[in-house]
């Protein structure tokens, strides 16, 4: 993955001075966090704890019934690590009483009723703490829209949106995550044996570097056909990234009138700051 390789030092202060500084201008100095036991929110939790100290990052640990006991090990190894302040609260009892009258509901729709019932009590915690809610998705999620919209792709600020997957792993290892939560099998763990690359079909380092060259370095088809990459994949990929660009915007604003919100009025600066 040479042509995704980077300078992790200064990433690292990229990414701590982007969460010190966009937590206090709005006047806060606190975050919280959903901590999954997964890589990515390992590594955000790292990342802010560097940023505002230990004692203002919460991360809340939150199984469903199903969920693999390791994952809640692996987050609570995290927390423990880095001294903040972590929580466990259980969904299986929110989520089971909405699916009680939807009991043939599929996978899809139970994994995504999870990630929003994770995603309001983070915002409830931010409320009762004054923090701001982190993001934990990672770029090649992004892009593939391989999450759920206003679940774990909800939040106030995103460290590592623009990093991909590859990237992830080599900034947690330099910021010490621990060797076992970047070792597993990425997975969403929304049901027993689950993996992110076994349900994508592909694994992150092949889809990183396509990803890569299609979107950082604007490769045309034809171009991506010359460096080797398959054809199938080139369209398998490309369908993913513009039938998920949707959950990349916010809302659509009908525009009826001169100053519309996101569109013409977007920018502090536009109150003369």
């Amino acid at each position: 993955m040479g042509s995704l390789g980077m300078n992790t030092t200064l990433m690292r202060t990229i990414l701590v001075g982007f969460i010190r500084e966009e937590v206090r201008k709005v006047g806060l100095t606190r975050a919280v966090l959903g901590l999954s036991g997964g890589i990515d929110s390992a590594l955000v939790a790292f990342l802010a704890a560097e940023a505002l100290g230990p004692e203002n990052v919460q991360a809340i640990i939150m199984p469903y019934r199903t969920s693999n006991p390791e994952s809640e090990a692996h987050a609570r190894l995290a927390a423990e690590q880095l001294g903040i302040r972590h929580d466990v609260i259980e969904i299986t009892s929110m989520v089971d009483a909405y699916f009680a009258r939807y009991p043939d509901a599929d996978n899809m729709r139970r994994g995504n009723k999870m990630a929003r019932e994770r995603m309001t009590i983070l915002y409830d915690h931010s409320a009762a703490w004054s923090a701001l809610v982190l993001g934990t998705s990672n770029k090649t999620e992004l892009l593939l829209g391989y999450g759920t919209l206003y679940g774990d792709m909800a939040s106030a600020l995103n460290p590592i949106g623009d990093i991909y997957k590859s990237q992830v792993w080599q900034l947690s290892e330099a910021m010490g995550v621990p060797r076992v939560i970047i070792d597993k099998k990425p997975s969403a763990d929304l049901w027993a044996g689950q993996t992110d690359e076994q349900e994508l079909g592909f694994t992150y380092r092949e889809v990183d570097e396509l990803l890569y060259h299609l979107i950082d370095l604007r490769y045309s088809r034809d171009e991506l056909l010359a460096k080797g990459f398959a054809a199938e994949f080139i369209d398998k990929i490309q369908a993913k990234v513009q039938n998920s660009h949707f959950k990349r915007r916010l809302p659509v604003i009908a525009k009826v009138s001169n100053r519309t919100i996101d569109r013409d009025f977007r920018y502090s600066r536009d109150w003369g700051k």
